[in-house]
């Protein structure tokens, strides 16, 4: 049932992102674009020149951007993680600006392994602030240090791209996570990436449900918990990665999806198991992405709000909520 009612809701707004935007498209016409029928060189032009790669962007960035959150979150038992939140996403952003702005790479294939880099080095920089002092990671300080860490890199981004005018321009608007002015080979060139990083998330599904009983517990269990923990980061790194690499960081995104998975999770009756959480945090991750970027698109017609925008709003009040549940004054 719930397979059903997720499919269901992605393919409307499927349908509702290929037709609506500056220009609204019948949904008949959208089909018969689809289908190859005659609508009009023009429908044609921007039903598949336009409108199918950003859905398709939109579907694989939000996919990978919520499992990625799903994955931080139940491998370092932390209800605040986030690739945005924990700094991955800041670092990937500024090792990619790094690129563009002093090295002068601008395809995408090439600046995504310096997101990989730049993403895996800020999570190692965070994880080791976030353990100073006796209590040791906890979730709240593991927040804080990647919010130091977060702004850091991030006035380092704009000391580079303030000396490029014509990078400032750019940046503006990737940096907000835009969907816009993207065309099929981002989709096809991210891929996989993409795939490598889902498919290694998945597969550590069942270790993860053990990790979360506890480290002693996991072990006796029979689990290598160095092994997962670098399955976990490696596809952490992935997703993060080229997701910043094609659409810039979307900040909230893998918060807010993983609790909603886990409350659609219990009306199964399967409890927070990753078997479940993780296709889960995905497929809700591609809808909330997409619903953003279409509600972007409508909000300030013909004009545009970035989506990255539109989950700022949403997920900056979820996370503030998420702090105080965890009583700040005692970290």
């Amino acid at each position: 049932m719930l397979t059903t009612v997720l499919a269901g809701g992605l393919l409307a707004l499927c349908l509702l992102s290929l037709g609506l935007g500056a220009l609204s498209i019948p949904p008949g016409q959208v089909v018969d674009a689809l289908l190859g029928n005659p609508v009009g060189e023009r429908v044609e032009n921007i039903v598949w020149s336009v409108r199918v790669p950003r859905t398709g962007l939109a579907l694989a960035a939000g996919a990978a951007m919520g499992l990625s959150g799903a994955v931080m979150q139940a491998l370092t038992r932390n209800p605040l993680a986030d690739p945005g939140i924990l700094g991955v996403s800041a670092g990937a952003s500024f090792a990619i600006v790094l690129a563009a702005g002093v090295l002068g790479l601008g395809s995408l294939l090439g600046q995504v392994w310096f997101a990989f880099a730049g993403a895996l080095i800020a999570a190692v920089v965070v994880y080791l602030l976030g353990q100073l002092g006796r209590s040791g990671p906890t979730p709240v300080k593991l927040a804080l240090a990647g919010i130091a860490v977060t702004s850091v890199l991030s006035s380092l981004t704009s000391a580079i791209v303030l000396t490029d005018p014509e990078a400032l321009d750019r940046f503006r608007f990737w940096s907000a996570g835009s969907l816009a002015d993207q065309d099929g080979a981002t989709v096809v060139r991210m891929l996989p990436f993409l795939a490598l990083g889902a498919a290694l998330a998945l597969a550590a599904a069942p270790a993860l449900n053990s990790l979360a009983l506890g480290d002693d517990v996991a072990t006796s269990l029979g689990r290598r918990l160095g092994l997962i923990r670098l399955q976990g980061v490696v596809s952490i790194t992935l997703l993060t990665g080229a997701s910043v690499a094609a659409i810039g960081p979307v900040v909230f995104l893998g918060l807010v999806v993983p609790h909603a998975a886990r409350s659609l999770a219990q009306y199964t009756g399967r409890g927070p198991d990753q078997r479940l959480l993780l296709p889960l945090s995905a497929a809700l991750g591609a809808a909330l992405l997409l619903a953003a970027d279409l509600l972007g698109r409508l909000v300030a017609r013909p004009a545009e709000v970035q989506a990255g925008l539109i989950i700022a709003f949403i997920g900056g009040p979820f996370f503030i909520a998420l702090v105080r549940r965890r009583k700040l004054a005692e970290v």
